[in-house]
């Protein structure tokens, strides 16, 4: 009989604590090993306790918990749930919790009502079974990669639109960290016309964007219908809906159904894409739980295009990724620090030769 998960609760809230252990209880593959009430006690319980899994709130006393992450994450590294609001201070809290290692995040804006307080647990309860998973080699603080300069001083030099790419980059568990290492290593002249889909709600997409903008070379902000996709720029699928583009480069925000249980989600965009843009459409990858993308993969590779996966020795979750290369969609299998040189690569910036492949 497999042992149950061993769960460290950490909230200044003695209710919340309290709470959160007793519908945690309910759960047989669960074992609430220990709680605290700060990020002091939170890192000396980690080393004592030796959790499988930790959830964390931010706002506590002595220590607040994007302190106590980062200790955790330097001494015993361990997989992370953060207990985020919707607050725009909880939202860049999160995302910043995210890039300094913490696995995913819950939210706590429907405690007030029991089924609100009821589907919080339930979510809860799937992302610790999740998170005990995690590959814990690839926990802690993110690793900048060196910027690619652009190739010429001066303006960026922006192609028009019709003769460049089309790039559709997916993520998902593990996607913040992996897209703040990617997307600030791009060089400010690449030839493509990038589409983010990262699996996150309503709310938090559009300070994600704000945080990869202000540190990247290509422009980056959230997708509004009726954005027009253009080379040195990146669209960030916004939290809640579907991102699609037509022929004429025209981004269209659907609420339809979500797909593989998500929306945004990766197939939807790499599908309207490959249609629209055949050779021209590219596709990546990177860490997450489950298969969304490998369907859009096909259609990318189908129409011509070519298609990078992570590889597992760097993803958070090798689940994306693998999905993609076992359905022998993946043209390039590269870790996150490798990605940058592959994608231009892909986009005609280097020989493929010299990128390398699988």
């Amino acid at each position: 009989m497999q042992r149950p998960i061993r769960v460290l609760i950490v909230d200044d809230s003695r209710f919340v604590r309290e709470s959160l252990k007793r519908k945690l209880a309910s759960d047989a593959a669960i074992e609430v090993v220990g709680t605290a009430g700060d990020g002091l006690e939170a890192v000396e319980l980690v080393h004592n306790l030796r959790p499988d899994v930790v959830t964390l709130d931010v706002e506590m006393p002595r220590m607040n918990g994007l302190v106590a992450l980062e200790q955790i994450m330097q001494s015993r590294p361990t997989p992370v749930i953060m207990l985020s609001s919707l607050t725009g201070v909880g939202t860049d809290a999160t995302l910043r919790a995210l890039e300094l290692g913490a696995v995913d995040f819950v939210l706590k804006s429907s405690q007030a009502s029991p089924t609100g307080a009821d589907r919080d647990a339930t979510d809860l309860r799937a992302k610790i079974v999740q998170a005990s998973k995690v590959n814990r080699a690839r926990l802690g603080p993110m690793r900048r990669s060196t910027p690619t300069p652009a190739t010429t001083p001066g303006p960026v030099r922006r192609p028009q639109f019709g003769r460049s790419s089309v790039l559709v980059i997916g993520s998902s568990t593990g996607g913040p960290k992996a897209l703040m290492e990617l997307l600030p290593a791009l060089p400010g002249d690449l030839p493509a016309a990038l589409l983010v889909v990262q699996h996150l709600p309503a709310g938090f997409t559009e300070s994600m964007a704000q945080r990869l903008d202000a540190a990247s070379q290509i422009h980056v902000k959230e997708a509004r219908s009726g954005d027009i996709v253009e080379p040195g720029q990146a669209l960030v699928a916004a939290g809640g809906y579907h991102m699609t583009v037509d022929d004429r480069g025209r981004v269209e925000l659907t609420d339809d159904p979500p797909q593989h249980g998500v929306r945004p989600s990766i197939d939807v965009t790499m599908e309207t894409v490959a249609r629209a843009y055949g050779k021209r459409a590219l596709g990546v990858v990177l860490t997450g739980m489950g298969s969304d993308g490998t369907r859009g993969a096909g259609l990318i590779r189908a129409a011509g295009g070519r298609v990078a996966a992570e590889h597992e020795s760097s993803c958070v979750v090798y689940g994306m990724p693998r999905s993609v290369v076992e359905a022998g969609y993946g043209d390039f299998v590269v870790p996150i620090q490798e990605m940058p040189r592959i994608i231009e690569a892909m986009c005609g910036m280097r020989e493929p030769a010299l990128a390398g492949g699988r």
